[in-house]
């Protein structure tokens, strides 16, 4: 008999060891993927079956860094899964504080817009908690729209959420948009000279990761635009790096907005919120 699932799962965690701080996960993912079954079921139904031919593969994709979630073609938010292909940022538990802080700001929010869209993640998943709110996905590329489209397809909310190829950085992009009661980014706010760990700066979209030198061209070209996107009680959420609060915080208050930082589970700010004062 050839080698279990058990033991190519021993083996699999220590050749991961180096290359990610999951590895023993990561290579039951991928197992139960080649079995096409959960992990749950590979743990408890699977582990003295022979290891199945698509598993080594699978294996030396990770082994050269290729994310999880890429190799899956899926990953989970907020409870939702979510297809990602390398067109698209893969979406991470992070960013699940500002959908909380949208959520906790308008609870009665009816529109939504979501710069940067990419896979969907922020906008479906504030929509999937709000029933009665539609919303506006917007990208400028048209390969991360059509996975917006097709996560917005797969979870029911195709009449509920547009999605439309657009840029910040263009004059009159918003001129059709109206005004929201929400607006969600997550845009790119990597410095250019940062270290990354090769499985994002090597298959990540570079144009979704890297603002200019300080990280802070997105914000620079989008905060001040915000003031004509929002109703009078519109809340503007922006996901932001660990050292970007101050900075962030200073463009928003020279575009006229008050703001509130919002930290993530590790206590690392994550979100700055911006509302017009009382």
């Amino acid at each position: 008999m050839g080698e279990t699932v058990g033991a190519a799962l021993r083996d699999a965690g220590v050749a991961l060891h180096g290359s990610s701080d999951t590895a023993r996960l990561d290579a039951e993912l991928l197992m139960a993927h080649a079995l096409g079954v959960t992990r749950s079921e590979l743990l408890l139904r699977h582990m003295a079956e022979a290891v199945p031919e698509d598993f080594g593969p699978l294996l030396a994709r990770r082994l050269a860094h290729e994310p999880v979630a890429y190799i899956l073609g899926e990953q989970e938010f907020r409870g939702l899964a979510f297809k990602v292909t390398p067109d698209v940022l893969i979406p991470r538990g992070d960013s699940e504080v500002l959908v909380e802080a949208a959520l906790r700001a308008r609870p009665d929010a009816r529109r939504a817009l979501d710069c940067g869209t990419g896979s969907g993640a922020l906008l479906l998943a504030v929509l999937t908690d709000l029933p009665e709110a539609a919303g506006i996905g917007i990208d400028r590329s048209e390969a991360a729209l059509a996975v917006a489209r097709e996560n917005a397809a797969a979870l029911g909310l195709a009449d509920r959420a547009t999605m439309l190829a657009a840029d910040w950085r263009e004059p009159g992009w918003a001129k059709s948009l109206g005004r929201f009661d929400l607006v969600l980014a997550n845009p790119p706010y990597v410095e250019d000279a940062a270290e990354l760990a090769p499985s994002v700066r090597e298959h990540e979209p570079a144009g979704a990761l890297f603002a200019g030198p300080e990280g802070l061209d997105a914000y620079r070209s989008l905060v001040p635009q915000l003031p004509h996107l929002l109703t009078a009680s519109g809340v503007a959420l922006v996901e932001i790096g660990a050292t970007q609060g101050p900075p962030v915080a200073e463009i928003a208050h020279a575009s006229g907005f008050a703001t509130t930082l919002h930290f993530d589970l590790g206590n690392r700010p994550r979100v700055v919120e911006m509302r017009r004062p009382a």
